[in-house]
């Protein structure tokens, strides 16, 4: 008669936080406490924590970064970016806060030839993403029409939401493509993300257009892996 296999104290403390993970206690990208903390609950050592955490990491659950600490991961959440990733998340019950790294006039030749676009000046509209006192969890850069007035955005600045911007210009997205990809991230992304040099983050390109097949947004994002998964829904809904 085989004897019940005894699971390891980091198994334990893996599986514990996981739960707690799970049921909603420790909230999507809240930080666990520290090592010295967690060592402290379960009687353990360091060591042993350490472990419990890289078992963590390993279910995709947590995201651990030299310095920082460890936070928690959007496990098992679905985002529809229709209307921009601010309304996307605060939907999801999670708050950020958004860095203004661009906004002026551009001329986008290479766009504008790619989409048939009537004119090759846009608006470049480049943001970082953070989670609220935690760290940066995407970079976003959006060029649109510089019509009406969205041209003067970079006089005034944006107040609001990218989406009721358009909207006041009378343009609202109703169809388009989005691609998907893996992709390096370059030095200087790399520093204001907080990442290595290197590192795998989701390259995605979105195409939007109105209901008559007019422009309205092209937006290239890097996203941190660990912390989105895409649910992607376009385009309005037939009968």
């Amino acid at each position: 008669m085989f004897g019940q296999v005894l699971k390891l104290k980091h198994e334990r403390i893996a599986e514990q936080l996981a739960r707690e993970i799970r049921g909603g206690r420790l909230a999507p990208g809240s930080q666990l406490p520290g090592e010295h903390a967690l060592a402290s609950r379960f009687d353990v050592s360091r060591n042993t924590v350490r472990q419990a955490l890289t078992d963590l990491s390993r279910q995709g659950l947590i995201e651990t970064r030299s310095g920082k600490g460890s936070f928690v991961t959007f496990d098992g959440r679905t985002i529809d970016d229709r209307l921009g990733w601010s309304q996307a998340l605060a939907e999801q019950g999670v708050s950020t806060t958004v860095r203004m790294l661009r906004l002026e006039l551009v001329h986008e030749p290479a766009l504008a030839e790619r989409f048939g676009l009537r004119s090759a000046e846009c608006v470049a509209i480049d943001r970082l993403r953070s989670l609220d006192g935690g760290p940066a969890i995407s970079i976003e850069r959006s060029r649109i029409p510089a019509v009406g007035p969205l041209r003067e955005l970079p006089q005034h600045g944006l107040t609001g939401s990218l989406y009721t911007a358009l909207r006041s210009a009378g343009l609202v997205p109703a169809q388009g493509e989005e691609w998907v990809e893996l992709a390096p991230v370059p030095p200087s992304d790399a520093q204001l993300l907080g990442c290595a040099d290197g590192d795998l983050y989701l390259h995605t390109r979105r195409l939007s257009r109105d209901a008559r097949g007019e422009f309205v947004e092209h937006v290239e994002s890097l996203l941190d892996p660990a912390r989105f998964r895409l649910h992607l829904r376009f385009g309005e809904a037939t009968e």
